[in-house]
């Protein structure tokens, strides 16, 4: 039988494109999604090895998903980066494009800017938005469990084009060295390379083939990838303002949160959500607002608010028409002698100023009744304490020391000093709001420890005029002795009294004990309503 003559020329027509694609291999996909430089990186790497709970996610993830490793940091990144950039979805590798398809599904979402907002630049948020989303993550990767064994397939029958290709180009090779002067290549080496041709047109019809199953397969679950992120973002954004309000109610300072370890922040903001008056941060952060807006009010006859004319002889709030006067000749002398009268018109003007100087001292009733919740189920604890925050704020201000004094019965006080000489450490702040005693109510030992603090304030620094308030919702006896070493010490420190009864059932009228205490008394019987305590924070 004679044989067929392969001509070399013949064989590499037959090989075509395979030969480039196995001379010049495409580059190898990316798998994320989020374009990151080292520092990015360095950034994820340290709050992954500080959070267990993302440890710990990614863990539970991985044994029913493949490359959620990947997909973690990437929602990270996108929450991060102050200006993240999503790679194209045709540099992805082939398994990565649902992760690819997830994150810009998030960062194409409307309610993604909301969630930005609060984590950009910010890994401890850009954390907490990632574990926010763990619902959700599990839904959509369950949901989309075709789409990601479809592009699984997808990449494998993509490898496997390849290695056909590679496969064609050594069989074509190996023909060449076996081709005689005249190009004839033995049947032996021209049947394999036909054969590898053969099964590298197969390989890139399965990989063709493949791609489109996978990307018919994302299509289909894009819809309820973006509603599921769209809930997730919502969430996540509630979640993380959430706690940044909880933060700067109780105080914490963005810079103090910024340089604090990933574990200490999360425990932190464990301690604020739990505590006793955790839930009543609002109430907490409406305080310390409105005391800011009174805190700069300054006393009567200060510089203030206009409210009239009247007459006088300070030179700074004379009317124009009465300076009109110096520029004629004839009219100095009535200038003159109306300055020396001091019946000069001038403007009048209103205003308040700070006029203590020694310590503010918060006396906070933590008897059994404080729990009592009133309107909207605030108590008269949580109020009393959102005050007395508001009140430490007041002091720093004004760089006065503050001491909380939490008192219920007789043997059942606790000081809790805040000298202005040095920085507030938020645990203190945590250790004031959670102290509760319970019990009955006894004012002596509370306000006898005020006085003493008050005197060693006195004689250690010379600083008389502190400023002492009473927040209760009870009622006690005082013995006539101590009474009057109250009013001796009134008189020999010059403090004042600001008495709070939470309740209108709290005695408060001539010849009872609060009203024989305080130089200044009212009742609170609204829990919600903050401005019932704005003039405190103009005298104080």
């Amino acid at each position: 039988m004679k044989k067929t003559l392969t001509k070399l020329k013949d064989l590499v027509g037959r090989a075509g494109k395979w030969l480039g694609l196995a001379q010049s291999p495409p580059p190898p996909g990316v798998t994320g999604a989020v374009i990151a430089d080292r520092f990015d990186a360095m950034s994820w790497q340290e709050v992954y090895e500080q959070a267990d709970a993302l440890r710990d996610l990614e863990e539970e993830l991985a044994e029913r998903h493949d490359y959620t490793a990947d997909l973690l940091r990437d929602i990270f990144l996108a929450a991060f980066k102050v200006t993240p950039q999503l790679r194209g979805r045709e540099e992805m590798d082939a398994s990565r494009v649902p992760n690819h398809q997830i994150v810009a599904a998030m960062m194409n979402a409307p309610e993604y800017e909301d969630l930005h907002r609060e984590t950009a630049g910010d890994p401890y948020a850009a954390a907490m938005a990632v574990l926010s989303q763990a619902d959700a993550l599990r839904r959509m990767l369950e949901d989309s469990r075709a789409a990601r064994e479809q592009a699984q397939q997808a990449k494998d029958a993509q490898d496997a084009e390849q290695e056909s290709a590679q496969a064609l180009a050594a069989a074509l090779a190996q023909a060449t060295g076996a081709a005689d002067e005249d190009g004839t290549v033995p049947e032996e080496e021209a049947d394999a390379v036909r054969r590898a041709a053969d099964l590298a047109d197969a390989a890139g019809q399965a990989a063709e083939d493949a791609a489109q199953r996978a990307a018919q397969s994302l299509a289909q679950a894009a819809p309820g990838i973006r509603t599921a992120v769209r809930r997730a973002l919502d969430e996540a954004a509630d979640e993380v303002q959430e706690e940044a309000a909880l933060m700067r109610a109780w105080g914490v300072d963005p810079g103090q949160l910024e340089r604090m370890p990933y574990a200490e922040r999360a425990q932190l903001a464990q301690r604020l959500r739990s505590g006793r008056i955790g839930r009543f941060a609002d109430l907490i952060g409406r305080f310390r607002q409105m005391a800011v807006g009174e805190r700069d009010r300054r006393v009567e006859n200060a510089p203030g608010e206009l409210v009239g004319i009247t007459l006088g002889d300070d030179l700074t709030r004379v009317v124009p028409s009465e300076l009109a006067h110096l520029g004629i000749p004839a009219l100095r002398a009535v200038f003159a002698a109306r300055y020396a009268e001091a019946q000069l018109m001038q403007y009048d003007s209103r205003g308040e100023q700070y006029t203590g100087q020694g310590a503010i001292i918060a006396c906070i009733d933590t008897s059994g009744s404080m729990t009592a919740p009133f309107g909207n189920g605030v108590t008269g604890e949580a109020w009393a304490k959102a005050c007395a925050l508001a009140l430490l704020d007041q002091a720093r201000a004004a760089r006065r020391d503050f001491v909380g004094i939490l008192f219920s019965s007789e043997d059942a006080v606790s000081v809790h000093p805040f000298p202005a000489s040095r920085p507030v450490d938020i645990a203190d702040v945590i250790d004031f709001g959670e102290v509760f005693h319970g019990g009955g109510t006894d004012f002596e030992a509370p306000l006898t420890d005020a006085i003493a603090l008050l005197e060693a304030e006195f004689t250690d620094e010379g600083r008389p005029r502190g400023d002492i308030v009473l927040i209760t919702d009870g009622e006690c006896d005082i013995t006539e002795d101590w009474m009057r070493t109250w009013n001796d010490a009134k008189h020999q420190l010059g403090f004042r009294c600001f008495g709070i009864a939470i309740g209108a059932r709290t005695p408060t009228g001539p010849g009872s004990v609060l009203d024989a205490l305080c130089d200044n008394l009212r009742t609170l019987d609204d829990l919600t309503d903050t401005r019932q305590a704005a003039d405190l924070f103009r005298l104080i």
